[in-house]
């Protein structure tokens, strides 16, 4: 069809406005990308040394590299070299110019903490203190990257933390091994934890806000709790891979709550610059992985009950904390108390979403210290993008701008038809009134999919692992001319 307008465009000499108004258009100013993760996606460098190149004081290169991770079969950590992955931390001025011809007119990325601060900063008690022990080398090169981008005129959203915490902050190996004795014990050490990255996030936005006026507190942190404290396994695990470890479970959902309003208070009180010149030095909202949730038997009752259950804490007990600042002490879906200082601590919601899950509900709970954890998703990876309009309208209850933050399988990948599906139930829902402003397709490049390894291939460019060559792939052809109309494509 796309060849029969270009046809018709070029017999009748009618203007591209009306070859655009025959498709399905999204609405003006509508921001286009994909997204990466910093983990996943710097080292692995062409040419640079493994020195200049990777990030080895973080817990999660610890945990794909420890032997004790990799050989234990019941974390499914795959070993996997990190070099294998695409390296952007030496390419990412190449990478920014097949994003430009691409349309891209915005562009998720972390900046890693560990990359930072790869040596405790636990002894610094104020932003400017941290410039003394910050690494200079790291800080240039973000610097160069956020360039790279806005010069392209690709407007950056920065991940503040995306999983990855450094060494000092979370050993999880120590962990893994002992959760009651380890000193350095990330999430579940919310007095440590939530002061350091409070910190951490008001020198980013002083240090970065004159080049990113949209930032995330934090990616998919449920996603942290599941695959870290519940069941870590073959579908992600994440240190330290505790398996049904409530104390751990509580806190590591509760201890991100909190982080996420103090992150958003040290970004708004730091960022000092307007980069768009909107009059807004700073939008910062909390990304979630938002799934599309039913009953596995729609006449059990219990799978009835557990779909609300499984929507609580997967969604709402983070999003009702962080807009009326609902606090709930156990997880049970009951509130305990309100807690002000949480509450309007979201500027934007931002959605990821991958698929649905059939909730099969078991009348009694997984763990003693969350009373509501009483059901079992049957997760699967098939495409269904009815899905993504269900997670919009969940999070539209919310009434704040949305952002669809990541989005893409490996599926999703081998098949432009499987993106426009998502797409047109996307532009369906923003038709309807649901304030979608912006999508990242996940994810540009082919990368290092966590305990994964390089096994999952979900970019709009397929990685050659030996040349780290980009080889452009039918989706991102078909991506580019929905992004070149703002519009889907008949």
């Amino acid at each position: 069809m796309g060849r029969l307008l270009c046809m018709i465009w070029i017999v009748t000499g009618c203007s591209s406005d009306t070859v655009e108004d025959m498709g399905r258009a999204f609405p003006d100013g509508f921001l286009w990308g994909s997204a990466v993760a910093g983990f996943q996606s710097e080292m692995g460098c062409p040419t640079w040394s493994a020195d200049e190149c990777n990030d080895t004081a973080s817990d999660w290169y610890q945990w794909v590299t420890d032997p004790q991770i990799t050989e234990n079969n019941s974390l499914a950590v795959s070993g996997e070299s990190v070099d294998n992955g695409p390296g952007m931390w030496e390419t990412f001025e190449d990478d920014v110019t097949l994003m430009q011809s691409d349309g891209h007119s915005a562009f998720r990325l972390s900046i890693e903490w560990s990359r930072l601060f790869p040596e405790s900063a636990e002894h610094i008690d104020s932003v400017e203190g941290l410039d003394a022990v910050v690494d200079t080398t790291a800080v240039q090169r973000y610097h160069e990257m956020l360039d790279a981008l806005r010069g392209a005129g690709i407007s950056p959203l920065v991940t503040i933390n995306h999983y990855v915490l450094p060494l000092w902050v979370h050993d999880g190996v120590a962990c893994n091994t002992d959760p009651e004795t380890c000193q350095a014990s990330g999430w579940m050490d919310g007095e440590r934890i939530v002061p350091l990255i409070t910190l951490y996030s008001g020198w980013l936005a002083r240090e970065f806000g004159d080049s990113v006026d949209r930032w995330a507190t934090l990616n998919e942190p449920f996603a942290t709790t599941l695959s870290g404290y519940v069941m870590p396994g073959e579908e992600r695990s994440s240190p330290p891979g505790l398996l049904f470890h409530g104390p751990g479970t509580v806190a590591s959902a509760l201890n991100q709550i909190e982080a996420s309003a103090a992150m958003y208070e040290a970004v708004h009180q730091w960022d000092g610059g307007d980069v768009d010149g909107d009059g807004v030095t700073a939008e910062v909202g909390l990304v979630l992985n938002m799934v599309a949730i039913e009953p596995n038997d729609p006449d059990s009752p219990a799978d009835v009950e557990a779909v609300s259950h499984m929507d609580y804490v997967y969604h709402r007990l983070f999003l009702d904390a962080l807009t009326e600042g609902t606090w709930d002490d156990d997880l049970d879906g009951v509130p305990d108390r309100t807690r002000d200082e949480l509450s309007g601590t979201l500027d934007y919601i931002g959605i990821n979403y991958y698929n649905r899950v059939k909730v099969i509900g078991w009348g009694v709970t997984m763990l003693d210290e969350v009373p509501i954890f009483d059901f079992f998703p049957k997760m699967s990876w098939e495409i269904y993008p009815q899905g993504l309009a269900q997670v919009v309208q969940t999070a539209s209850e919310y009434g704040l701008p949305m952002w669809i933050t990541e989005n893409g399988t490996g599926d999703v990948a081998q098949s432009p038809s499987a993106l426009e599906g998502h797409l047109s139930e996307l532009q369906g829902t923003i038709a309807d009134g649901a304030d979608v402003r912006g999508y990242f397709y996940w994810t540009f490049v082919d990368n290092y999919e966590w305990n994964h390894g390089m096994s999952w291939k979900m970019g709009l460019y397929e990685l050659d692992i030996k040349t780290k060559a980009r080889i452009r792939r039918p989706v991102a052809e078909y991506y580019a001319e929905v992004i070149g109309g703002n519009a889907l494509p008949d």
